[in-house]
């Protein structure tokens, strides 16, 4: 098990101790080409397509891969900390990364999973196995940070949309998505943005931020992009997959935004180790 030292004592004023498992996983690396500030900016500026099955609803998960080198972190063990080998991320391919707890669930099914861009490094794409709904997951490398977090905010806004086919269908992902969510390290504590992220189409997107003190730092940002925030955070947290996987489960069954918020507690609760009171008190929901 490993311990991250600043969440180790955080958790000790409310009563968790922050663990994360072992990497499973092969040790293989994945080696690509960092892309020109060019090719970022074309990425990152998709078109806005809007042609796509809308009786198919996605969540698109977009991940910042944990970075002992690009990012302000407490360093991790550097087997899970390379944000350029999603195979062996802490938020990506560890036993409680995206891409492993999500193709261990039973609620969902494993479709796919390819590498997208140089910065994307890796997509991975579930259908629930009872409902006709898309999840789409995407591993950035974790130098990129900033531009994920970009692209978040712009998705959450409604100002950047596109389409993926899948198993013949077309689907919506970033804005044309019904839930965009964001994990990793608030970079927002690290840099500045200049951008205004106001939404232009009306349509209201729910959105979970896993990330610490997701609330203080992304609210400034989406005061005008008209989203509904179903879980965010107030202190420092573990953003590992078992949180947001339990609670797009109340999601699904169209539960209220505290009854999905509580779901999310009772599972950083049980994985975590610490009272529910204090899981609670770190996930909370609503606020803009």
């Amino acid at each position: 098990m490993y311990l991250l030292k600043s969440l180790g004592i955080f958790m000790l004023m409310i009563g968790c101790s922050y663990q994360s498992p072992e990497n499973k996983e092969a040790k293989t690396k994945v080696n690509v080409s960092h892309s020109s500030k060019e090719v970022l900016e074309k990425e990152v500026e998709l078109p806005d397509i809007i042609s796509y099955d809308k009786d198919i609803e996605t969540i698109h998960i977009l991940v910042a891969l944990c970075d002992n080198k690009y990012q302000g972190i407490v360093p991790v063990p550097a087997a899970i900390g390379n944000g350029q080998d999603p195979k062996n991320n802490l938020y990506w391919g560890t036993a409680y990364g995206i891409k492993t707890f999500f193709k261990r669930s039973e609620e969902w099914k494993f479709i796919s999973s390819k590498a997208v861009s140089s910065t994307i490094l890796e997509r991975a794409i579930f259908k629930h196995k009872t409902k006709n709904i898309y999840l789409v997951a995407d591993a950035y490398d974790g130098q990129y940070i900033k531009q994920t977090t970009e692209v978040f905010l712009r998705s959450s806004a409604g100002l950047m949309k596109d389409v993926l086919s899948v198993e013949d269908k077309k689907i919506g992902i970033y804005g044309n998505s019904k839930l965009v969510a964001y994990i990793g390290h608030d970079g927002l504590m690290d840099f500045k943005l200049q951008e205004q992220f106001v939404n232009k189409d009306g349509l209201t997107r729910d959105a979970i931020i896993l990330a610490c003190y997701s609330k203080d730092y992304f609210a400034p940002h989406l005061a005008k992009a008209k989203v509904n925030p179903l879980v965010w955070t107030t202190g420092l947290m573990a953003p590992e997959a078992y949180t947001i996987h339990d609670a797009i489960t109340g999601y699904l069954q169209n539960e209220s935004n505290d009854a999905i918020r509580v779901r999310a507690a009772k599972a950083y609760s049980k994985y975590q180790k610490c009272s529910l009171n204090a899981a609670k008190n770190l996930l909370v929901t609503g606020g803009i």
